[in-house]
């Protein structure tokens, strides 16, 4: 996993070179991510517990499904990818926002997604490890009091979400 190669962008998000992903984290370098929200029919969002085998945020709540752009990748490509690997479906995406990095963001340009779906899912045993559905306003409240146990990046993404006024 350390040892993914991924790119390395400029300010503009234009690629500059390709490095392990070990070596740009451990730089401190900027880098692409992507990060989906999955919504269903009811408007509850599917939060992932982070595996507790991950190197960073183990064990805290997350986006849906979110990762790394490979270096062979964009973000359209990686979206998808990221979905079926992650909970193992398929499912109409839609581009949502775009955030710069930053060191909270953990130097990543990162476009958000969002689809619906119902489940189930398979959720990848290395990836994640429980799964839950939230109502947005149940999101919201864990947001606004600042919830220790979701990774910051999740909450940066979802006031920017309900900054746009979307709901579900």
């Amino acid at each position: 996993m350390h040892h993914e190669l991924l790119a390395v962008v400029d300010q503009d998000d234009h690629v500059v070179d390709h490095l392990p992903r070990g070596v740009i984290h451990a730089q401190g370098l900027r880098h692409r991510a992507v990060h989906i929200l999955v919504f269903n029919r009811q408007g509850e969002l599917f939060l992932q517990k982070r595996s507790m085998l991950k190197d960073l945020n183990k064990g805290l709540w997350d986006s849906s499904a979110a990762g790394h752009v490979d270096a062979d990748e964009d973000y359209e490509t990686a979206a998808p990818r990221e979905l079926m690997e992650e909970l193992g479906v398929n499912a109409d995406l839609q581009a949502l926002f775009k955030l710069a990095p930053t060191p909270d963001l953990g130097m990543e340009f990162i476009q958000v997604y969002r689809c619906r779906h119902n489940g189930p899912f398979q959720l990848a045993e290395t990836e994640i490890d429980d799964g839950i559905w939230l109502t947005s306003d149940a999101v919201s409240e864990r947001v606004e009091r600042d919830d220790p146990t979701l990774t910051v990046t999740f909450k940066i993404i979802w006031r920017r979400y309900r900054g746009q006024g979307r709901t579900a």
